[in-house]
């Protein structure tokens, strides 16, 4: 049965553009906007580079809808084949595409018929301004999607820039279940094309379910490849090559914007273009005042968009793009071979360039970044402290914890169901923090372990006010003034990392570590937001219908949950 969640008669309007079944193309022309063109990319409409968008309300009175399929596939995108995940019938899925100020609507059916799995889309990045129902967080905000079953989420595109959608039920992101999503606004800085999300993901002859009962007991395994845009090639023991490199044609002197997207499972990548300068523009939905690099960071989850421009055809005709694993927090033997090529003119050939010197290093490009509209963070009403560290269970299996917690929440019992249940405790394995009203938080994560996490919040941009290593203390200066801004940045290793937001989003937000193994096994805490006002933006019948169909599915085909459910 179609489910539609939630009460949004002020966002939906009478125009809308739908994007069927297998209809969709990996470039799609921004819609027409005044004033924005290759040479004032700064404007968009009546508003422009410096419009806050937090207190500043787009409606374009567009709606925008899309229908996704979620099926158990058979691929083979380095060549070797094995069994995956799809989004009708492709990895990636479908890149959706928004103008800021959109309503954005998106049908999702699972057809997962083979492996049974139940399903849910998170809108990573998204910050789902009083529409937490639509978050997509298995175990949180909802029931999984049981098989057969279409539910439909609805968002508005309050935010613009690069983001990605992924299933948020045990490690399916990370066997095909993710897809690119593009909001048009302005931009820092002018380009001539925008060719699109480029992904950066790891992958491996064995699925990820396969591995994690290792993952388990010995910690995370080696993969033995990565993926640009789905698709590379792998190099076997004798030397045999099967797949295919990604291509990307160049015109001499043209500038192009890229949307980077770390998609891994376990690898944080650093990415260039032999001999081409990096001009970075944002990150993670947030445009940032621009600045030049040889190569970019991206831990899991992050997003950075560059400008490159076209400017080297007189050195080669083919030039590599790289996609380095970093090996102080990565695991992945074929280190050197995650790689796509750029050329110039009609048709490619294996590069003879050379990539530019890096120190291997798990930062991410946080630090070097400022924010195009400025903001300043106010004085803390409620300040915690996190300690994250990892343990064995009595079988043997690690478990990551925070302050001793490692989270745990129930498929077919999710936090926004006990909320309108009326339910006002909770379990120490739910590990929830309240906030019952509008305020300013500051949360301290530490860890003496020497292992970075990419720690990612639904809901929220949050400030970085400081992030380093040794042990957090009251001598650490706090950047107040206009501080980085992200959905998802590093805790370094042996370090800490400290985030500042504003209680302004009612409702159950995730809180967890973007490294698949860990939050799988417990990196996770949720925040519950002004808990009174949540009942008036829940759609309650169907949040019960959801989780009626799951309970139903689970027991007829006996699933078990094995993970921490989110």
């Amino acid at each position: 049965m179609a489910r539609n969640i939630g009460r949004y008669p002020q966002f939906l309007r009478t125009f809308v553009f739908k994007h069927h079944h297998g209809s969709y193309s990996p470039l799609q022309a921004r819609a027409a906007c005044e004033g924005n063109s290759p040479s004032t990319r700064s404007q968009w409409c009546d508003y422009d580079i410096s419009t806050d968008y937090w207190t500043e309300s787009v409606d374009t009175g567009v709606t925008k809808e899309y229908w996704l399929d979620l099926s158990d596939v058979t691929v083979a995108p380095d060549g070797r084949s094995r069994s995956a995940m799809a989004i009708n019938g492709s990895i990636p899925g479908p890149t959706l595409y928004a103008n800021w100020g959109d309503t954005v609507v998106v049908h999702v059916t699972n057809s997962l018929s083979t492996s049974l799995n139940g399903s849910s889309i998170h809108w990573h990045g998204i910050r789902q301004n009083y529409t937490n129902q639509h978050d997509g967080v298995t175990a949180v905000t909802q029931c999984p999607i049981a098989v057969g079953e279409t539910l439909t989420y609805t968002w508005k595109a309050t935010q613009y820039g690069t983001s990605w959608y992924h299933s948020h039920f045990g490690l399916q992101a990370y066997q095909g279940i993710y897809g690119g999503l593009v909001i048009n606004g302005p931009a820092s800085a002018d380009y001539d094309e925008d060719l699109g999300v480029i992904f950066l993901s790891d992958w491996d002859k064995q699925t990820v379910d396969e591995l994690y009962p290792s993952a388990e007991l010995n910690g995370p395994p080696t993969l033995d490849n990565g993926l640009i845009n789905g698709t590379n090639i792998y190099t076997d023991s004798d030397g045999n090559e099967s797949g295919r490199r990604l291509n990307v044609a160049f015109e001499a002197e043209k500038t192009y914007r890229l949307r980077l997207v770390n998609s891994a499972i376990d690898n944080h990548w650093k990415f260039s273009v032999d001999n081409h300068t990096l001009t970075v523009i944002s990150a993670d939905l947030v445009p940032v005042e621009p600045y030049t690099a040889t190569h970019v960071s991206l831990g899991i989850g992050q997003r950075v968009d560059v400008i490159v421009t076209a400017d080297q055809a007189n050195v080669a005709q083919n030039f590599w793009m790289r996609a380095i694993p970093q090996s102080a927090c990565s695991t992945i033997s074929s280190s050197q071979n995650v790689r796509g090529i750029v050329h110039y003119g009609e048709d490619s050939s294996t590069p003879e360039t050379t990539g530019f010197e890096f120190v291997d290093g798990c930062e991410d490009e946080t630090p070097n970044m400022v924010p195009a509209v400025p903001k300043t963070v106010e004085s803390a009403d409620w300040s915690d402290f996190e300690d994250a560290s990892v343990a064995t269970n009595s079988a043997g299996v690690f478990k990551w914890m925070l302050n001793s917690t490692s989270f745990l929440v129930d498929w077919a019992a999710p936090t926004l169901e006990s909320i309108m249940g009326g339910v006002t405790e909770y379990t120490t394995q739910n590990a929830v923090i309240e906030f019952n009203q509008l305020q300013w938080v500051y949360l301290v994560v530490q860890t003496t372990l020497p292992v970075p996490h990419p720690i990612h919040l639904h809901g929220h941009d949050y400030f970085v006010l400081a992030q380093g290593t040794g042990t957090y203390d009251s001598s650490v200066v706090l950047n107040t003034k206009n501080p980085p801004r992200r959905d998802t940045t590093m805790l370094p290793a042996s370090g800490y990392l400290v985030m500042a937001w504003e209680t302004d989003n009612p409702g159950a937000w995730l809180m967890h570590c973007h490294i698949g193994w860990h939050v799988s096994q417990g990196f996770a805490l949720q925040f519950i937001e002004r808990v009174s006002e949540i009942p008036a933006i829940t759609d309650n019948a169907t949040l019960s219908d959801v989780c009626t169909e799951w309970v139903a599915h689970k027991d007829t085909y006996s699933i078990v949950q094995h993970d921490s459910g989110v």
